[in-house]
């Protein structure tokens, strides 16, 4: 079970002058009843539940940044959270804490086609922005499984990516600036439409910061044109193996599909049975291999990756013959996480990376595990980049199921290291995985990962409790803190 934050008594005992805080700055906006509050009590870690002791819901970057001033100099703990789709429990809320909703900061600011990028709130839903500037002939790259709910801000604070990673990249490279609001209100603008900012990137340092450093109010995107042309395979095989190996095979052919999905037979069966996308029958596994570029480019790519596959043992390599078809397979693979409440109750979506040498032999591992644990697994991830989301369906109901559910999903994060891979890929690390950055990190990796977190918030105000398995005192790494613009002993000399 995951060891979540003690709240302080003292503040609880404060929830009413706090609420009545909030609401003179956010009239509207403000939560502090029981049942409503119930609504925000969790996010899509959905095993774990915590009522937040306050929730407030800002329409403004001015709002955002009293709410945050008030916070500091009360000293109150703060859970920025946007869809609440956080499938690493990175918006679980404190009970002692204020829950910073952004989903009324929903407007589209700008879009400016010229230096192709558009200029958001966080509350956006990723899929409005492609929505935005299609007929224009753009689109934005990053789309997650979620995409018609989770918003930029939490895509910004998680570092998300989507089926077309592979080829365009997660949300840092298609993020070309922020304006940031940190623990004590103040405004900073990094990035923007410029090509680049002298000096540190602190962009880079900001997406997948997962709400420790500052809450973002604006992002300005960058949107791509559309490719003249697109081509998707469905490609079958009759072990995970052969899959495995195609995938590997393809990249080291100096191919670079638009997207390279895996599903396998578990997975092929349970979202068939949801929404009849129409994939192979009796496939052991799957890829949806899309590729894009000129017609010429196109085209030669999907023969080559129709080879190769062939050259591997599939039993079968289609090409959807029209944009329906196409449309269909890929609402298959968006519909996997939702095809397994046909299976049972609950689920956890893993999310560990490794390189796509590893592929074949992980998956083998996984199987094995799937039978030590007594759990259903399937497989269904971004094969392209080796970033693996096995879904692991248990009942939280059933005495002991949770528990071996996340011991099971963390031998498959300490498989992904041992290989030489990483503990995420794009979902966070949030409260499911802190306990496991000592796999990846060394203290004293972890230490500089802190002294980051220290100098922008002293004193651990801003979502607390995730990513570091124990965050050290900012005195402890060496940090002073100043309060009040004035240091402690400062009568003594400086160097």
């Amino acid at each position: 079970m995951l060891e979540l934050l003690q709240p302080e008594h003292a503040i609880l005992a404060r929830q009413k002058e706090i609420a009545a805080a909030l609401a003179k700055i956010v009239p509207d906006g403000t939560i502090s009843d029981e049942a409503t509050l119930t609504a925000y009590d969790g996010d899509a870690l959905t095993a774990y539940r915590q009522r937040p002791m306050v929730c407030v819901l800002p329409k403004t970057t001015d709002q955002v940044a009293s709410i945050l001033a008030y916070a500091s100099g009360e000293n109150i703990r703060v859970v920025p959270r946007g869809a609440g789709t956080s499938l690493s429990g990175g918006a679980l809320p404190l009970a002692d804490g204020i829950l910073l909703g952004l989903s009324r900061m929903n407007r589209i600011l700008e879009l400016d086609y010229e230096n192709r990028c558009a200029v958001v709130q966080p509350g956006v839903t990723n899929a409005s922005v492609t929505r935005a500037v299609e007929k224009a002939g753009f689109y934005y790259a990053p789309d997650p499984s979620s995409q018609i709910a989770c918003t930029i801000g939490g895509n910004v604070a998680e570092n998300s990516g989507g089926i077309h990673c592979l080829k365009y990249g997660l949300t840092t490279q298609n993020l070309m600036g922020v304006e940031l609001v940190l623990v004590n209100g103040e405004r900073v603008r990094l990035g923007g439409k410029h090509a680049g900012d002298s000096g540190l990137d602190l962009l880079s340092v900001v997406a997948g910061s997962e709400g420790l450093l500052g809450v973002v109010t604006e992002a300005t995107l960058r949107i791509l044109p559309r490719a003249p042309a697109s081509r998707t395979l469905l490609i079958a095989f009759d072990t995970v193996r052969a899959a495995g190996e195609t995938v590997a095979a393809i990249i080291a052919a100096g191919i670079i599909p638009a997207a390279l999905e895996f599903m396998d037979r578990a997975c092929i069966a349970a979202v068939e049975a949801f929404c009849a996308p129409g994939y192979p029958r009796g496939a052991e596994a799957i890829l949806i291999a899309e590729v894009d570029g000129t017609e010429t480019e196109a085209a030669y790519e999907a023969r080559r990756i129709g080879e190769i596959a062939q050259d591997l043992r599939a039993v079968s390599v289609r090409e959807c013959a029209s944009a329906d078809e196409r449309a269909r397979a890929w609402s298959g693979r968006k519909a996997a996480f939702g095809a397994m409440g046909r299976l049972k109750p609950d689920l956890l979506c893993m999310d560990g990376t490794i390189p796509r040498r590893a592929l074949a032999d992980v998956l083998e591992q996984i199987e094995a595990l799937s039978v030590h644990y007594r759990l259903g697994c399937c497989n269904v991830f971004h094969a392209g980049d080796g970033n693996l989301h096995p879904l692991i369906v248990f009942d939280v109901m059933a005495p002991g199921e949770l528990e071996r559910a996340e011991a099971f999903g963390a031998d498959i994060l300490k498989l992904c290291v041992a290989v030489g891979g990483v503990l995420t890929g794009e979902h966070g690390v949030g409260v499911e995985k802190k306990a496991l950055m000592g796999e990846m990190f060394s203290e004293t990796d972890l230490q500089q990962q802190e002294r980051r977190k220290c100098a922008c918030d002293g004193n651990n105000l801003l979502n607390p409790g995730k990513v570091f398995p124990t965050l050290h005192a900012c005195v402890e790494q060496g940090q002073m803190h100043v309060h009040g613009g004035r240091m402690p002993f400062g009568n003594l000399p400086r160097m």
